[in-house]
Order: structure tokens, then C-alpha cells, then sequence
């Protein structure tokens, strides 16, 4: 038996489209001589009715926060549709360029622009290692900053200051930057 979790007109963001969109109708399915309904679908405008798993409300995207330890980013290897591999011969990987996969599926993630590559490949090359290397150092420097509040009398004062840093970079990935 099913209970909806969700309402109309109510906001939530559609997990498998990555969108946030307002609930337009509840649909029951009803199984006869049963009082309750079997499964409970939402139907949000976008083509195709969803399960309240595949939901997520206002409330709990505001709660929800990345977990660095969770995430698994990785470089990939993209053919190169702008140039030919004799044309990017001096590249550090000839024919390709790196792609940052941010998701569990092979769709996700940050590609960097063809011009932007060709002037400075060796730099989007250690560019794309460090991105894909952040969710590890950031669980490092929280490593750290609780190592130092827990010990701040046995550390000498050059780890303690790293310990103050490494809280300013995790503060500032927290908040965006003003524009």
C-alpha cells in the first residue's frame, strides 16, 4: 500500500531530469476491494509520470549536502572532434582531450572547450587531475581541521595554521563567490 508524499502544487526537484518542477496531479493507482492505493504516481508536465523516489521536495534539497567522501570523480579520455590526431600531435594525449565525470553515469561532468585546449593543453591536463582529485582533498583537510580541534594543545603553531586555512578553503567552497 502506498501514501502519497507529495502534493499538488507543490514544488519538488525531478531527480532523473536534474529540474525542479510543481506537481499538476496525484495519480493513484487503485487495485479493486482494497482500501488504500497500490503505488501512488506524480505527474509534474514532463511528459511521463514519476515515483516519489524519484523526487526530491524543496525541504530536503536544502538539507541535502555533498558528502566528499561519497563522491567518486574520475578523467576520461573524449575523442577529439576539432582536430585530427596528426593536427594535436604536441598534445600530451594525441586525438583526445580529458573529461571530468561527476556522476555515476558516463553522462555527467565537465568538458572543457575545444579553443581552450588547443591554447594550453598541459594546463586543462593538470587542471582536470585536480578537479577530479577535490572530493578526496577535501575530506583531507577535514581530516585535518578535526585533528587540530581535538589536539590544539600537542600541535606545534605551523599545524595549526594549516589547520586555519584548510577551514577558510572549506568555508569558501561552501558559499558562492560575489559576483
Amino acid at each position: 500500500m502506498a501514501k502519497a508524499q507529495f502534493h499538488k502544487n507543490q514544488r519538488v526537484y525531478v531527480r532523473p531530469v536534474g529540474t525542479w518542477a510543481v506537481i499538476e496531479r496525484v495519480v493513484p493507482q487503485w487495485v479493486k476491494d482494497v482500501d488504500e492505493p497500490l503505488r501512488v504516481f506524480y505527474d509534474v508536465g514532463l511528459g511521463r509520470d514519476f515515483v516519489a523516489t524519484e523526487l526530491q521536495s524543496e525541504q530536503a534539497a536544502a538539507l541535502t549536502e555533498m558528502d566528499p567522501a561519497m563522491e567518486e570523480w574520475r578523467v576520461v579520455r573524449q575523442p577529439n572532434k576539432w582536430r585530427s590526431v596528426e593536427e594535436c600531435a604536441s598534445h600530451p594525449f594525441p586525438g583526445t582531450f580529458p573529461v571530468i565525470m561527476t556522476n555515476t553515469e558516463e553522462g555527467g561532468g565537465w568538458r572543457v572547450p575545444g579553443m581552450e585546449y588547443d591554447f594550453a593543453p598541459e594546463r586543462v591536463e593538470l587542471q582536470a587531475r585536480i578537479m577530479a582529485a577535490s572530493p578526496k582533498l577535501i575530506v583531507l583537510l577535514n581530516r585535518l581541521i578535526d585533528y587540530a580541534q581535538a589536539n590544539p594543545e600537542n600541535l606545534p603553531e605551523e599545524i595549526m595554521m594549516l589547520a586555519r586555512d584548510a577551514q577558510t578553503v572549506i568555508e569558501r567552497t561552501k558559499k558562492p563567490d560575489a559576483v
